[in-house]
Order: structure tokens, then C-alpha cells, then sequence
């Protein structure tokens, strides 16, 4: 393949010496400096993504002086990595057009990208979300291509925040797309910007599997060094503290809040048509979900009613006047009815961490159907969610620095938790709520121990007799200033911790949900649910289970 691909930038650029080795770019023995993130598909890539980047090439040795990019570009990697991207992105305009197929080719390869860095979890830190923005806004800018709809919503809230800072230069790239010398002025502008605010990131993109290695890989900087010019900081491989010290350094940025009020109201709207349209498609099967809810859920005792309209029975006082006045009148009379007690109150603690957002919609519609079905079998459901305010700390970890950095500070982040649906709103009141779970940078980090002795004081308070937390989450929780400072088992022990307490004390009841994972090293009742294949049948039987065996 890589042969051919030569070939193609050979015929594309008009340059008859050059070749790939791998995935650079030669010109006899000289490497040329022809880079960007995209132009590396890595192994395994499909044709399409092969001949997009040879295309890519193609077009940069076509359309770009390489010796004038070279001289204006910054010193440093950010702003040199972003200069780089954006010549890129002038090139491709130029070639695209003059040839369709080509422009074809190279969005297709820039859609794999876009999936690559998305899958590959970069987009959780500051970093990856500020680079991900500017290639995502810089291509449609240039080019006029639309921004691929899955990263619409991930770059939404960062799109908007550089608007004020980089508008101008952005219109700049638009307007001298044919002059390389006239566009850098807008390009360096542009870089100059992202490099201010990365390095403002830095000390906060403390994963060093996903800041240095992963953005390495993905943006091309396969030299870089042990810290990729992203991060310095490195997590502790054992914790500084134990279960017992577990604190917070400060409370005073924390927030509870309705998760609508986290949503546009259109928005909102349109996540609740996305929510029904899988609902329906999905073809859940509510009656007996409900049925097998009463069966489990109902206690030993059974309260009395009354149903009128018989025909035979005791006779209906209500219904006296009616069985003198009216001629032949039959269904005067009433019978004593038993309706199970189900005195219950289950809560759906959701983790809202970026890993979580693959799952979103899978989750959402299992909060859904659970809210439907339990209110219908007459149990009360409240679903809550849990995630940070921001990346990496936020206003808690600026506090702790002008503190003096303290060693052992404790949590050191903004907790966000969301009520998604109180227990005391009907479904019908909460529906359009429970679609704020799909928005996409709700989603930042967890804190998860505290969120659960938050839902379980929440559940203690009510006044029904059988109160269940279902925790779902796809793994352990994770903060990554709080891990830095503290060790990296710092969370995960205290959400030990909280559990087996919690456990032993026998109310509420628990039981974890992975979702795609075991979260049995922490839960008692524990259940792994495949909600990568969407929500069925099938997995809601699981999840009822599992409820089964909190009540054993």
C-alpha cells in the first residue's frame, strides 16, 4: 500500500522524488517536514484514511512553500503544532478545489481522526479538549466543511469561550487562504492563543497515559520527550494517605443542581426527541416490567380498596339515588379489592465521568424505562448523577497552591452533583429532565465516594421501608488532581469504604451496575450490564435481578 500511496502524491504534487517510509515523508534521503495529525493514520487504517493522508500530503507539497512554513513557524511544540495544522488545512482547501474526489478523501481521513482522538479518551483533559476544538473550528473555517455532528456538542462550550479571543484571526484564515505569507499572520495569532492556554493546562493534564503518550501518538509528536511538552506532573502509584484521612481541602466550590438547568431549553428539546426515538426503536416491553417490579417489591402486608361498577356485591352507597331513579341500573354494587404494598424508594446514582459518555444514551434510556416502570408498579425512583464542575481541580486546586500546596490535602476538585429526578416527581413532570443526560460535557471526572453517602442521606430522609441505591458506573472513580497529590487508590479506597459501611449498616440497600464492566471488587450485589448494545429485554431481566437480590 505504501507504494502506491507514493505514487499518488508523486502524481498529485508533481514532485517525482518523493516516497513514504512508514508514514513520513521523503524526498530521497531528506525527510520532509510535511506534518500534521491527521496525515498519520497509523496501523491498521482503512484505504480510505490511506489515500486521505497521501492526498494530504499530496496537496501540502502542492499548494505549501515548505521552506517559508518552516522559518515563520513558533519555536515552541504547541504553537508549532497548531501553525503546522492550519497550513495543513489551507493546502487541502486549495487542492479540494480543484479536485472532488480529493476532498472526498481527505475528509474522510479527518473523520477517522476526529474518532481516533475522541475513543481514545483525550478530549477528558483540558489539553486534548483545547487542540480538538481548534482542529475541529480551523477545518471548517478553511475549508467550509461542516463540523463531523459528533464533536458539535464535545466542542461546544470550548468553541465559545475562544470566540472572543481568536474571531478575528479565524475570519483572516477564511479570507487569505491564497496568500501562505497574508494567512500565517492569522495562523500565528491563532497558535499563539492555544499555546497561552495549554500551558495554562499543563500542571492540570496530569494522566500522563493520555496527555503525553496517547496526544503524542495522536498528534504526531512521536519525539517528543517523557513529558510530550503537555504535562510534568506524575501520579503516585500508591496513596499518600489512607481511608481514614479521607477529607476534602475545601467544600466551598461545591454545587448541587437540577442537571436541566445544565441544558439550553432547545437543546433539551431536541435530547428528549433523540431519547424517545431510541426508546421506540428499541421496542421495551413495559407491562411486564412493571408486573415482575410489584411482584418483587411489594411486602408481606396488602392494603384494602374498594372497586365500583360491579354488577353484583355489596351495594354502592354512592350509588343509592342512582339504583332508585334509574330503570334496570346495574352496576350499583362494589367489591373489596387487595393492592400490593409497595412501600419503595430506589435511587439510579449515575457516574457522569468522561469515560461515561460512550454509555450516555444507554444510560439515560435505563434511567427512562426504571423511572416509568417503578412509578407504574408504585415505588418511587430518583435518579441523580455525579461529576465534577471542571477539569482537574478548578478553583480547589488554585486555593490549595496559594495555600502553599499542603501535602495531603484531601479531594482537590469542584464536586457537581445532579438531581435528574427527585423521588417526589411524577415521570411525566421529570421526562424531559432525564434527557440532560445526554449532554456530552456534563461528563468530567467523579469523585464517586461522596456522591454515594450524598444519595444515601438523600434516601434515608424518605419515609418508605425498603430504600436501594443502584450505583452504575464503568469503573473507578477518578480525579486526576486529587490523584496526583493524594495517590491514585486515594478515591477508589474511600468509595470502598463508603460501600462496605454502608453495607454492613443494611439501609439503604446497594448494588452496583457496570456498565461494559465488574464492579464487584466494590459491591456486594454486583452486575456487569452490556449497555454498549443498547437497552433490551433481555438486560432490563438482569437489572431486575439484581434488584431481586437486595431485597433477599
Amino acid at each position: 500500500m505504501s507504494h502506491l500511496c507514493s505514487a499518488a502524491i508523486r502524481a498529485l504534487s508533481g514532485t517525482p522524488n518523493v516516497r513514504l517510509r512508514g508514514e513520513v515523508l521523503h524526498d530521497g534521503e531528506r525527510t520532509l517536514p510535511v506534518t500534521a495529525p491527521h496525515l498519520r493514520p497509523g496501523d491498521g487504517a482503512d484505504v480510505g484514511s490511506r489515500r486521505g493522508a497521501a492526498d494530504g500530503m499530496a496537496s501540502r507539497l502542492r499548494h505549501s512553500d515548505l521552506a517559508l512554513h518552516q522559518r515563520l513557524r513558533p519555536a515552541d511544540a504547541l504553537p508549532g503544532l497548531v501553525f503546522d495544522l492550519l497550513e495543513q488545512f489551507r493546502a487541502e482547501a486549495l487542492a479540494a478545489e480543484q479536485y472532488p474526489g480529493v476532498r472526498a478523501n481527505l475528509r474522510h481521513r479527518f473523520l477517522r481522526w476526529t474518532r481516533e482522538f475522541a475513543d481514545a479518551g483525550l478530549t477528558e483533559t483540558d489539553t486534548g479538549q483545547l487542540l480538538y476544538t481548534i482542529a475541529q473550528v480551523g477545518r471548517t473555517t478553511v475549508l467550509g466543511d461542516p463540523v463531523p455532528a459528533e464533536a458539535q456538542e464535545v466542542i461546544e462550550a470550548t468553541r465559545f469561550a475562544l470566540a472572543g479571543r481568536i474571531g478575528h484571526a479565524l475570519r483572516g484564515l477564511r479570507s487569505d487562504r491564497a496568500d501562505q505569507r497574508r494567512y500565517a499572520r492569522s495562523a500565528l495569532a491563532v497558535a499563539t492563543v492555544i499555546g497561552e492556554l495549554a500551558a495554562s493546562a499543563e500542571e492540570s493534564d496530569a494522566d500522563p497515559g493520555r496527555a503525553t503518550v496517547g496526544m503524542a501518538r495522536l498528534f504526531g509528536l512521536d519525539d517528543a520527550d517523557d513529558d510530550g511538552g503537555f504535562a510534568s506532573a506524575r501520579v503516585p502509584s500508591e496513596p499518600a494517605g489512607t481511608v481514614s484521612e479521607y477529607r476534602a481541602f475545601t467544600t466551598t466550590y461545591d454545587v448541587e443542581q437540577p442537571a436541566s438547568t445544565a441544558v439550553r431549553p432547545a437543546l433539551l428539546a431536541d435530547y428528549r426527541q433523540r431519547l424517545d426515538d431510541r426508546l421506540a426503536a428499541a421496542g421495551v416491553a413495559l407491562a411486564p416490567l412493571v408486573r415482575e417490579l410489584q411482584r418483587l417489591l411489594a411486602g408481606t402486608g396488602a392494603s384494602s380498596d374498594w372497586e365500583r361498577g360491579y354488577e353484583a356485591g355489596a351495594v354502592d352507597a354512592a350509588q343509592l339515588t342512582r339504583l332508585v331513579t334509574t330503570t334496570g341500573a346495574r352496576d350499583v354494587f362494589r367489591a373489596e379489592t387487595e393492592q400490593p404494598d409497595v412501600s419503595c424508594v430506589v435511587t439510579l446514582l449515575i457516574d457522569c465521568s468522561g469515560s461515561m459518555r460512550r454509555h450516555a444514551e444507554a444510560v439515560a434510556m435505563l434511567a427512562d424505562v426504571l423511572a416509568r416502570a417503578l412509578e407504574r408498579a408504585g415505588a418511587r425512583c430518583e435518579i441523580l448523577g455525579f461529576t465534577t464542575r471542571g477539569w482537574h481541580g478548578g478553583c480547589a486546586v488554585a486555593d490549595w497552591r496559594r495555600a502553599g500546596k499542603p501535602a495531603h490535602p484531601g479531594r482537590l476538585t469542584e464536586l457537581r452533583h445532579l438531581v435528574v429526578k427527585d423521588a417526589d416527581t411524577s415521570y411525566r413532570r421529570a421526562r424531559r429532565d432525564i434527557a440532560a443526560l445526554l449532554k456530552p460535557d456534563l461528563y468530567r471526572e467523579g469523585v464517586a465516594g461522596e456522591a454515594l453517602r450524598w444519595a444515601q442521606r438523600r434516601v434515608l430522609a424518605r419515609p418508605e421501608r425498603h430504600r436501594v441505591v443502584l450505583f452504575v458506573s464503568d469503573g473507578i472513580p477518578m480525579d486526576t488532581a486529587t490523584a496526583q497529590v493524594n495517590g491514585s487508590r486515594y478515591l477508589d479506597d474511600h468509595l470502598s469504604d463508603v460501600v462496605l459501611r454502608t453495607e454492613q449498616a443494611g439501609d439503604p440497600a446497594l448494588a452496583g451496575i457496570g456498565a461494559n464492566a465488574d464492579l464487584g471488587r466494590h459491591f456486594r450485589h454486583a452486575r456487569e450490564l452490556d449497555v454498549a448494545s443498547g437497552v433490551s429485554n433481555a438486560l432490563l431481566r438482569q437489572l431486575l435481578r439484581t434488584l431481586a437480590e437486595t431485597r433477599a
